[in-house]
């Protein structure tokens, strides 16, 4: 693809639990940074068709759930030989009724195959560490560093390319598997081929304001702003970018 011609995102943002708009105005600074990038901007994955015609995809949501279609679409996507960044809760869903634990059901497998993963808890938020476990370009030269975010319990779909991880062993309260007793590598950045495209998964970017708990709660009394407010993320994110654009 010559420099001078358009390239053309899909950035998908919004769902539950998580300050949607922080989010996708920091995304959409990052895209802007690239000149040749057009972006459309969309809450979930019904635009198929933009979906379709992208030439690469990010993502940014909480318990946004494709359907059948959308999710066929969306494989066909990475298959065909595109790239897709997603973050944070795109492995996400969530099913509450009214009392305590969240479920995460196992409802969307093609969807999951594709992205290399399903979330289905996560520790209280507290710091860890993240470090660095491949000498790929992506995570080159990026040193251990502490950060304040959901640390992501997921469930795997092999084979992925670990790129950086941490190291959780204790419980995930409020979620229906909250015994992670297991000393596993917790997997913060990954990479999955799929096809001839590939998948880049960061579970950092947790972020809420007063009003996303909704209709949980009426007001959240603490604004959180996680891995965003670390530099050391936002240069994640541009490489994550970097990689999408040059698909």
């Amino acid at each position: 693809m010559a420099a001078s011609e358009p390239v053309d995102a899909v950035l998908v943002c919004g769902g539950k639990y998580h300050d949607m708009d922080h989010a996708r105005l920091e995304l959409l600074k990052h895209l802007a940074e690239h000149d040749e990038v057009r972006t459309q901007v969309a809450c979930d994955y019904r635009d198929t068709d933009a979906i379709a015609a992208a030439d690469f995809l990010v993502t940014y949501t909480c318990d946004v759930r494709p359907s059948e279609a959308e999710q066929q679409v969306l494989a066909e996507f990475v298959r065909s030989g595109k790239r897709w960044l997603a973050l944070h809760g795109t492995n996400s869903i969530l099913v509450f009724d009214g009392m305590p634990p969240f479920q995460t059901p196992r409802s969307h497998p093609v969807f999951m195959e594709t992205l290399g993963s399903q979330f289905l808890g996560h520790p209280p938020i507290a710091p860890y560490t993240v470090t660095r476990c491949s000498d790929d370009p992506l995570v080159a030269d990026i040193e251990p560093f502490e950060v304040e975010d959901e640390l992501y319990l997921c469930e795997y779909h092999e084979p992925l390319e670990p790129l950086l991880d941490t190291r959780f062993t204790g419980k995930a309260p409020g979620f229906a598997e909250d015994d992670w007793s297991d000393d596993a590598p917790r997997l913060v950045m990954y990479r999955k081929s799929v096809g001839e495209g590939a998948v880049l998964y960061l579970t950092l970017g947790h972020c809420r304001g007063h009003y996303d708990m909704r209709p949980l709660m009426d007001y959240y009394p603490q604004v959180e702003r996680g891995a965003w407010e670390l530099p050391v993320f936002h240069e994640l994110v541009r490489r994550g970018l970097r990689w999408a654009i040059r698909g």
